[in-house]
Formats: C-alpha cells, sequence, structure tokens
C-alpha cells in the first residue's frame, strides 16, 4: 500500500512536460549518441521531477573574447535548451579532468530528457589537448565556435584583463608594450596566438568533421543577433522558438539586449567595453600578420567572413 502511495504521489507531482522541439529529428541521433555514453560506472543524478543532470549534447568550445557569453544567454531563450551556469573547464584544466566524467556530469544542470544540455568554456578551443578529450568522452557531440575579427579579438582579450587589473588596483602595461618587441610585432604574445584560428581549427578538425562544428559569425551576432540565432537552432535541430522580439537594441549599452516573457535583461556591464586607442600604423600590422592565416582558415572551413 505505501508503495502505491509513493508511486502515486511521484504521478501527481511530475510535470507532464511536453517538447516544443522537432523530436523526432533528435531521437535517432540521441540513439546513436548513448554509447559514446557509457563510460564505466557512469551515473545521471535524477530528481522526483523527471529532470537529470547528465553529459552536454553540445558545447561552446570557444573563442574567448569571441562572444561566448552573448551566444549561450541568447541560447537560453530556447526553452530546449538547459545550460551550465559558469565555465567548466573540465577538458583544459588537469585538476579538472583527473576528477572523471562523474564529476563532469555534476557540474551539469538538471534538465528534461528532451532539453539538450550545453556547456560552454571558451579556452578550449585554443587548448591542445582539449578535442582529442572531448571525442574520447563522445564523438558525435555537436559543437559550437564563435568567432569575430581576429584584430578585434585581441584588443577586447586585452581590454578584458586590463579592467580585471584596474579593479584590483593593479598597474598594467598598455597594449603597444605587448604588441610590441624590439621594434616588431610581438607575435609571441598570448592574445595575438589565440587569433590564429586556422592553427587551432585544424587541431579540432582531426577529430571532428566540419559538419559537426558550427561556427557563428561573432560580428554579426553583434550587429544582428536573430539571423545567427536561427542558424544555430538548425544545427543542433531546435525548433524554430527564438523570435526576432526576442532582442531589442539598448541605445545606452550599444548593444542588443534580451526579452524574455516580458522581462527584459542585458549582458553583463563588462561587455562591450571600448577598445584602447592604437597607433593606426601598429593596428595595421597586426592587420597585415592576419592577413594570411585568415585567408587559410576560409579555405579550411568553406565560407569567408568580413574581417580586415
Amino acid at each position: 500500500m505505501a508503495v502505491f502511495l509513493l508511486g502515486a504521489a511521484l504521478l501527481f507531482v511530475q510535470p507532464q512536460a511536453v517538447p516544443s522541439r522537432s523530436a523526432a529529428s533528435f531521437k535517432g541521433e540521441a540513439a546513436t549518441q548513448k554509447e559514446p555514453f557509457r563510460k564505466g560506472d557512469l551515473k545521471e543524478s535524477i530528481h522526483l521531477n523527471g529532470t537529470l543532470q547528465r553529459l552536454p549534447q553540445t558545447i561552446i568550445i570557444g573563442v574567448r573574447k569571441g562572444g561566448t557569453r552573448a551566444l549561450l544567454e541568447m541560447l537560453s531563450l530556447h526553452p530546449d535548451m538547459a545550460a551550465a551556469e559558469s565555465e567548466v573547464h573540465f577538458f583544459d584544466w588537469e585538476e579538472h579532468y583527473s576528477n572523471g566524467l562523474q564529476w563532469y556530469v555534476s557540474q551539469m544542470p538538471f534538465s528534461y530528457p528532451y532539453q539538450i544540455t550545453v556547456e560552454k568554456t571558451p579556452a578550449y578551443f585554443t587548448s591542445p589537448k582539449v578535442p582529442e578529450r572531448v571525442y574520447r568522452m563522445n564523438k558525435l557531440i555537436r559543437l559550437l565556435l564563435i568567432l569575430r575579427d581576429p584584430t578585434e579579438r585581441v584588443l577586447s582579450d586585452y581590454t578584458q584583463v586590463f579592467f580585471n587589473h584596474m579593479q584590483k588596483h593593479k598597474l598594467y602595461p598598455s597594449i603597444e608594450e605587448f604588441l610590441v618587441k624590439d621594434g616588431e610585432l610581438n607575435v609571441n604574445y598570448k592574445a595575438i596566438n589565440r587569433s590564429l584560428y586556422y592553427f587551432h581549427m585544424q587541431n579540432w578538425l582531426k577529430y571532428f568533421p566540419l559538419d559537426h562544428i558550427h561556427i557563428v559569425d561573432g560580428d554579426k551576432l553583434i550587429k544582428d543577433p536573430f539571423p545567427e540565432i536561427v542558424k544555430v537552432e538548425r544545427f543542433l535541430n531546435l525548433s524554430p522558438q527564438i523570435n526576432a522580439s526576442n532582442f531589442y537594441f539598448n541605445k545606452t549599452k550599444g548593444f542588443y539586449c534580451l526579452r524574455d516573457s516580458g522581462r527584459d535583461r542585458c549582458l553583463h556591464e563588462s561587455k562591450g567595453r571600448a577598445h584602447p586607442k592604437v597607433d593606426p600604423i601598429l593596428l595595421e600590422k597586426l592587420h597585415g600578420y592576419f592577413r594570411e592565416p585568415n585567408q587559410k582558415f576560409f579555405q579550411l572551413v568553406g565560407r569567408t567572413f568580413d574581417w580586415h
């Protein structure tokens, strides 16, 4: 009798959620993705309401200062997406990776079976060990990569670190001190290396076919987010739930904000900061340095971007 009452209670409290996405298109894919998830005694934590923690079906792998936070927030508008709150750094930090997949699962949000779990860690794209590690977890996973003009990304990279030091009342060198060494462009500057998309993309394509990596145009996402998000919905086989009305331009902040069920929200104030002024001659050297690797990247991925 007690067992019967408990079962009845569980049926009563569990919401009868109906998937809003095209479930048929994802069911077959989900079935094929099950096998890579069988890692030893990996367990999924389940709530009474039917939600569970599980490995992500898609990952935003980068790039740092490319617009990953904006992309994640926009994707969160879709009812069939469940996003991890913070950057997990599972595949690139040894202290996290050594904890194993069970720890990774514990960092994921609780989601319904029909939802897609996503996490974003921008450092994955430029970390040499990460592609193989992700492949070992799930070779069929869908990957999202958001890129912007390499030069603008370098300036944004510097700006973030500069303001982090300012908030701690610490001095930080000017950007010229990083960009120039012995009178020449300092190509060993880490921010410049992160913008060599051709070099890093080659590493990912050793393990994943190009049709499993969707590249979001970060510059277009800033100027007109809706068309870019529609492409992401298609890539993830999501039903079209995000609309143009979910975005509005905030003149005060200078970028698009989100509107969800009548509630407005914008990205953190750290987003959209003004970049430092750079000498035009030095800026042109930076553009020139990226010109060849950009062309190689365009050939590699079979599409072009409106970069300098």
